[in-house]
């Protein structure tokens, strides 16, 4: 039986005091690949948020189980749009980012650092891309350094909000071939939120579904993909 790294018992998230999902509970185990969907502004990115801390419970419990009682480390990759670096940055350099998490904010990255960075790089077919701007990069090739920069953390759990908008279809599939290499090879664990269903019916091992009454469906695909889960999770609110 797989691991519990994430339980949640009737859980309410939302902003200030508007609640967007309603008493949901769920668990997310080591090894999963959960794809989450819904309509727009029923809440997928606000329950990765609370995911992460940036957003408290409005009720409810989230418990996270690591080994030896050490905080769950997330490697977080949002939405491309909502990053700006215009400043001059390599790739290795935005990869690098990702561990201050293990080395505290305050502390120079050293070698070590540096070569693992690159190593994380190396994993997303991006290390020959090591010191070429971050700006000057495709939508698709930064994608690939931001998944870099959350594996620079050493997640137990791996977070993705629309890792393909805004893709073409090659792009799109390339990028989810990625991240199922990930999955098989090292048993990761990923949660990614996404608008397409093809997606997450290609990719996914199981689907979540929030609906427009603030509900969180979860479990295997052939359960929630279905006309009659589907049509209740998309009429209007």
């Amino acid at each position: 039986m797989a691991a519990e790294l994430l339980k949640a018992e009737n859980l309410t998230v939302g902003y200030g005091d508007r609640a967007v999902l309603h008493g949901v509970s769920f668990t997310i185990e080591r090894g999963d690949f959960l794809g989450v969907m819904g309509p727009n502004g029923s809440g997928k990115t606000t329950l990765l948020k609370t995911f992460l801390g940036l957003l408290k419970p409005l009720s409810g419990t989230i418990e996270s189980f690591s080994p030896g009682d050490k905080h769950l480390l997330f490697g977080y990759v949002p939405q491309r749009e909502s990053l700006d670096y215009h400043f001059p940055v390599t790739a290795l350099e935005v990869a690098l980012m990702g561990r201050f998490g293990r080395i505290g904010l305050f502390r120079r990255p050293g070698a070590q650092d540096a070569a693992f960075a690159l190593d994380c790089l190396r994993q997303t077919h991006m290390e020959s891309f090591a010191e070429r701007p971050y700006r000057a990069l495709s939508g698709g090739q930064k994608q690939r350094v931001l998944i870099s920069r959350a594996l620079a953390s050493e997640p137990e759990i791996l977070l993705l909000d629309e890792p393909t908008n805004g893709m073409d279809m090659v792009s799109e599939r390339a990028i989810m071939e990625l991240l199922s290499d990930l999955q098989k090879e090292k048993n990761a664990t990923i949660v990614f939120v996404t608008h397409l269903l093809s997606t997450i019916e290609r990719y996914a091992h199981r689907a979540a579904l929030i609906t427009s009454e603030g509900e969180l469906l979860i479990g295997q695909k052939s359960e929630i993909m279905t006309p009659e889960v589907m049509t209740k999770a998309y009429k209007p609110r």
